[in-house]
């Protein structure tokens, strides 16, 4: 694929661009929810970062996806949730400090468990005749750029200039939403005739692993004892990912646009099911009570 402007140099400076989003929705008290709610940090965290891309090899699997599209399922599975999940956790009333702490931390951890699962998976779905592989050292580095010192720089905004911090972060979520419907058509427009095919075989696996993820959130997280708002905010953080990061690594890393058909078809899809969260939050009351407190 013949990179263009806007995946080789706008995707990756988009992308740090939203992180900034990220860190100027955060201060360091909020860092305190890791020892106020250490379960439901220990748990959500293993469920996106472990848990999610194991789910995904084995949907993969057991739907027969071409190579391309399983490793691309495993990417977007081993993905972090980013701001919107933030915003879908707020909007349904949930826990949005768990949300918060949840993405950062998810995010950190990233940098080293997503190039070992992607490569993992190209092994399982390719032969040995195929030399694509995630460099892991690039990969790490790049990823630490993009998600480490941007949402430190959005952090030391918010600390020092807390009312720019506040109407940039509406303007970079707007930003970070056109940006995602831009590199979809382009990634639409490269594969041509192909992308409806693409479409049909990774649209069902991308339900799949919605639905998955936002069934561990509800499901396990009560089981293991969770209140119901954290429950729900642990499905939103499992099923929200961050589609932006999972496009950049197929395209700007891997340059395979057939790999990151999964990335774009789930970056679609996670709004409708976050929609419907927020209309499961309501009608059922989920944090009603703590919001007619507040």
């Amino acid at each position: 694929m013949e990179q263009g402007p806007l995946i080789e140099i706008g995707l990756p400076v988009s992308l740090f661009f939203i992180m900034i989003g990220m860190g100027l929705t955060l201060g360091l008290k909020d860092f305190r929810e890791v020892a106020i709610a250490p379960k439901a940090t220990l748990v959500g965290t293993l469920a996106q970062v472990l848990l999610m891309p194991l789910v995904a090899l084995g949907v993969a699997t057991a739907m027969a996806l071409p190579p391309a599209l399983a490793v691309g399922l495993v990417l977007i599975a081993a993905c972090p949730g980013g701001t919107t999940s933030n915003v879908f956790a707020f909007l349904g009333r949930g826990d949005v400090a768990l949300s918060i702490v949840l993405t950062v931390i998810a995010s950190l951890v990233t940098i080293l468990t997503l190039p070992l699962f992607v490569n993992w998976a190209m092994s399982v779905y390719y032969d040995e005749t195929v030399t694509l592989r995630l460099p892991v050292l690039r990969t790490v580095i790049t990823l630490f750029v993009i998600i480490l010192v941007p949402v430190a720089i959005g952090m030391v905004v918010r600390r020092y200039q807390p009312g720019l911090a506040a109407r940039a972060e509406r303007i970079v979520g707007i930003f970070g939403l056109v940006v995602l419907v831009a590199v979809i058509i382009a990634i639409l427009v490269s594969v041509g005739d192909e992308a409806w095919g693409f479409f049909r075989q990774a649209g069902a696996a991308a339900i799949v692993l919605n639905i998955a993820g936002i069934a561990i959130g509800l499901a396990g997280g009560r089981l293991m004892g969770l209140s119901r708002e954290q429950a729900f905010t642990l499905a939103v953080e499992i099923g929200i990912k961050n589609g932006t990061l999972g496009l950049m690594i197929a395209l700007s890393l891997m340059d395979s646009p057939e790999i990151s058909i999964p990335s774009a078809v789930y970056g679609l899809l996670m709004f409708v099911f976050g929609f419907l969260l927020i209309g499961y939050s309501r009608l059922t009351g989920i944090g009603q009570v703590r919001s007619e407190a507040g």
